[in-house]
């Protein structure tokens, strides 16, 4: 009686969730699948999504890529606080704002790229050896080192948070912009330095184009806020760092002989972060740069039509190559081709990536195409954010989340 009573009122609880979800559009079951993840992976008490509820799931079987994704990314604040209140979740992307800003608070320098499910920042890694992993895969870890990097792009991604949040009709508290301008502040010389990227490398930090744009999102959105809702703050002054991290990503993210953005300043290799650029409105999809850049990521990073992040045996992580193609990546090449008029492209990759779901609807972080299985920690967070805002954004043939007409710098 006790279990009928539980399964009753768990069910009764899902239904209800369910049916506040306010998108009507295209690809809604689809879009629903994935929001019901993004709620199970929810810490009630707290309101923070971990990254995949397990460990050390291989990125390529046998390899040593294997992480332990238990804890919240400042990365998946944006995205996530976005689906939230595009499909009328809004107790949710607050909640989720709301563990944001208190991880957040504190010395600018010290952001952490992700923290604990309650906002703990101490996420010490280690080995246990005992233990033979999946599929062989070691070693199996816990903890996770990168939560000790510096990682340039996560202001970006809080301060887009704080302004998508405006955007969807919600505010900021006094408290919370007081925040953002004191992180505004270190980061005005602080994205200068070199860090180790959307990727968490473990390979020496370097100048990583995506972590440079980023760092201007900050800036941008910064401004969007003094401009569009009247927040107040040093707008001149983040105007000018604005636009000289702009030109900066123009001449030394772009690499002449490749005709392409590359992942490094100086650098030869591709990257598939670079396909933000579009999505966060760096540049137009159709310029003539971002138009070559995607065609040479398509080019030289696509493995039978879907992405690796880059080419890991270039040795720019510090680890040996073996690892699958990056499901986000694709996600983002689909917004992309969408932004760029190529519809019937966008939409039959969408289709190929809604394919590798298993049979309750669950994504990993990578596949095999010629094993032709998943890979990584599962369910993935950010993969299914991924799918939500580009099932959107081909739903509504325009982008997820960039306020797309650029302000002038």
């Amino acid at each position: 009686m006790i279990a009928e009573i539980a399964l009753h009122e768990t069910e009764t609880y899902w239904h209800d969730w369910a049916h506040h979800c306010e998108h009507r559009g295209e690809y809604h079951e689809e879009i629903h699948q994935s929001l019901l993840v993004l709620k199970a992976l929810t810490y009630g008490p707290t309101g923070g999504i971990v990254a995949a509820p397990t460990t050390s799931l291989p990125e390529w079987f046998g390899g040593v890529r294997n992480w332990d994704y238990r804890y919240c990314w400042l990365r998946d604040a944006t995205l996530s606080i976005l689906a939230m209140l595009r499909a009328g979740y809004r107790s949710e992307a607050l909640a989720w704002h709301e563990w944001l800003v208190r991880a957040v608070a504190g010395d600018p320098a010290q952001v952490q790229i992700m923290y604990g499910l309650a906002g703990e920042r101490r996420i010490e890694e280690y080995e246990l050896t005992w233990l033979p992993g999946f599929e062989g895969s070691r070693p199996v870890r816990v903890g996770n080192a990168a939560s000790t990097q510096r990682q340039l792009d996560v202001y970006g991604e809080v301060l887009d948070a704080a302004y998508q949040t405006c955007a969807s009709g919600g505010k900021n508290s006094a408290y919370s912009w007081a925040l953002m301008k004191h992180l505004l502040a270190w980061l005005e010389d602080g994205w200068r330095e070199t860090d180790a990227g959307i990727w968490e490398v473990r390979g020496p930090n370097r100048h990583f184009t995506h972590s440079k744009v980023m760092a201007w999102v900050a800036f941008d959105r910064a401004v969007r806020m003094h401009d569009e809702f009247g927040y107040d703050g040093n707008v001149e002054r983040w105007r000018k760092v604005r636009t000289e991290i702009k030109q900066q990503v123009l001449t030394d993210g772009w690499n002449e002989r490749k005709h392409a953005f590359t992942q490094v300043y100086g650098g030869d290799e591709l990257d598939a972060s670079i396909l933000m650029m579009p999505l966060v409105g760096f540049l137009p999809a159709t310029d003539p740069r971002v138009v070559s850049t995607v065609e040479a990521i398509q080019r030289e990073l696509s493995v039978d039509g879907f992405l690796l992040r880059y080419r890991a045996e270039e040795g720019v992580d510090g680890l040996p190559p073996g690892e699958g193609v990056f499901l986000a990546c694709s996600f983002w090449l689909v917004e992309v081709l969408v932004l760029q008029g190529r519809q019937d492209e966008a939409r039959a990759l969408f289709e190929r990536l809604l394919a590798l779901r298993n049979d309750v609807g669950l994504l990993a972080e990578e596949y095999d195409p010629v094993a032709g299985h998943q890979l990584g920690n599962f369910p993935q967070a950010f993969t299914h954010l991924a799918l939500v805002g580009e099932a959107i954004a081909l739903g509504d043939h325009r982008p997820f989340r960039s306020p797309h007409a650029a302000l002038r710098d």
